[in-house]
């Protein structure tokens, strides 16, 4: 049974803007020498290196729906340079300058590409508030800032005042500020990525891989056509583990976003003057991601669930709009009248120990995906190296990609769900007081 991306809600990213170019389905037979299954960053990244390593290689991406709606578009549109904790663990940290350098090269690609195209998808370099609710969570404030101080990375930690000054807020009693995430509108930017795609590589929309057989090449089959190419490359992150026989290292969650509209004059002085930011919380399971965006909507992003075979449900959907309008009257109790216009689903993958899932797979099949969130910059550099990986490239941050390690074999179902709720009741537990 093959898992598929089904989100039953819309995501409000495009509401302000014209629907992006659509690219047609995949309707014949054809041959390829790479196949890519999946449009997001790794998927892009992975075909736009491959094609100009080598201009003679014939590449085909295959996308389940589009590119400006898959999960890459549904994020919060953060890239982000440095590694943070993710939960209440700090596993990023401890390979923390690998990941810099990582992080930084995915950055420099995607910055590239923007500009060489002038993809319109509203860059800006405005830092990051790494925020803390309580103050019992100082211990994880001061791993970063000690990871922060050994990278000699700048900083500012800022209390409860100054943060009420910049964000608006008295909810938050400290924050960690870091200059250099780069903010966007993460639909517009795929958008933008697929459109710009070298000539010989050819994407197809409402394409997804339903199948795969393997004699002298590999054959993956579509609803209404099918590819045959002698390499595969696997962009699907936690899905479809189908396409992966055997091997199971990565898990399908679920987070949601909301997104206001555009804020009226009136609503806006009840703030101060602020331009636009970006917050993530110490707790990525419990506490909530915020923005404040050039357009003066705020997006709120909070709630993780499991999703292992890629569906939310509008039930799912509306639990959680639910909970953002709850959570977001705490924080900003004098924008009681500020509903949410749109509320929408997209899946990340999980890996048990924090590591990707990244290189050869088998003989035909090559793979890189398992980025535990933040992955607009992981999955970029992750796809380009691979890339270079398999040309046999010489490329220095090789090396640092495979530092990182493995991901874990992970168990089957049901002891998979079971575990995977057990450790979201605990990080609920541990960031209580972040909500």
């Amino acid at each position: 049974m093959i898992d598929l991306p089904l989100n039953q809600n819309i995501s409000g990213w495009l509401s302000q803007h014209p629907q992006p170019a659509a690219f047609p389905a995949l309707t014949t037979a054809l041959d390829a020498d790479w196949i890519v299954i999946g449009a997001g960053y790794a998927g892009l990244a992975f075909a736009r290196r491959l094609a100009a390593n080598n201009p003679a290689l014939k590449i085909v991406i295959l996308e389940a729906g589009t590119a400006w709606d898959n999960a890459s578009a549904r994020n919060s549109g953060f890239i982000i340079g440095l590694p943070h904790n993710i939960g209440s663990s700090t596993a990023e940290l401890e390979k923390a300058h690998a990941w810099r350098k990582l992080l930084q090269a995915g950055i420099q690609h995607l910055e590239n590409v923007v500009d060489a195209f002038q993809i319109r998808c509203g860059w800006e370099v405005a830092g990051k508030y790494h925020c803390q609710v309580a103050s019992g969570q100082e211990k994880i404030l001061q791993a970063y800032c000690t990871s922060l101080d050994q990278m000699e990375e700048p900083y500012q930690l800022l209390d409860n005042a100054a943060l009420q000054e910049r964000l608006g807020t008295s909810f938050y009693h400290k924050a960690i500020f870091t200059p250099d995430t780069i903010l966007v509108n993460p639909a517009l930017l795929m958008a933008g990525l697929a459109e710009s795609l070298p000539e010989n590589v050819s994407l197809y929309y409402h394409s997804p891989a339903l199948a795969i057989d393997y004699d002298r090449h590999a054959t993956v089959y579509t609803p209404a056509g099918m590819v045959r190419a002698p390499k595969v490359m696997l962009a699907t992150n936690a899905l479809s583990n189908a396409l992966l026989p055997g091997i199971r290292r990565q898990a399908a969650m679920a987070t949601f976003a909301s997104l206001t509209p555009p804020l009226t004059e009136q609503q806006l002085a009840r703030l101060p003057s602020m331009a636009s930011w970006g917050l993530t919380p110490v707790n990525a399971i419990a506490g909530a991601t915020l923005r404040f965006t050039a357009d003066r909507r705020f997006l709120f992003r909070q709630h993780v669930i499991p999703a292992l075979r890629g569906g939310v449900s509008a039930r799912q959907t509306q639990k959680a709009a639910q909970l953002h309008r709850q959570l977001f009257h705490r924080i900003y109790p004098q924008l009681a009248d500020v509903p949410f216009s749109h509320c929408w689903s997209g899946t990340i993958s999980v890996t048990r120990n924090g590591a990707p899932q990244w290189g050869k797979i088998n003989k035909f099949l090559y793979t890189a995906g398992g980025c535990n969130g933040a992955g607009i910059s992981k999955q970029t550099i992750a796809g380009e190296l691979l890339a270079d990986y398999v040309c046999e490239k010489d490329n220095p941050l090789l090396a640092d990609m495979q530092a990182l390690g493995k991901a874990n074999w992970l168990p089957p179902s049901p002891v998979l769900n079971i575990a995977i709720n057990s450790a979201l009741q605990k990080e609920r537990w541990l960031g209580r007081k972040e909500r």
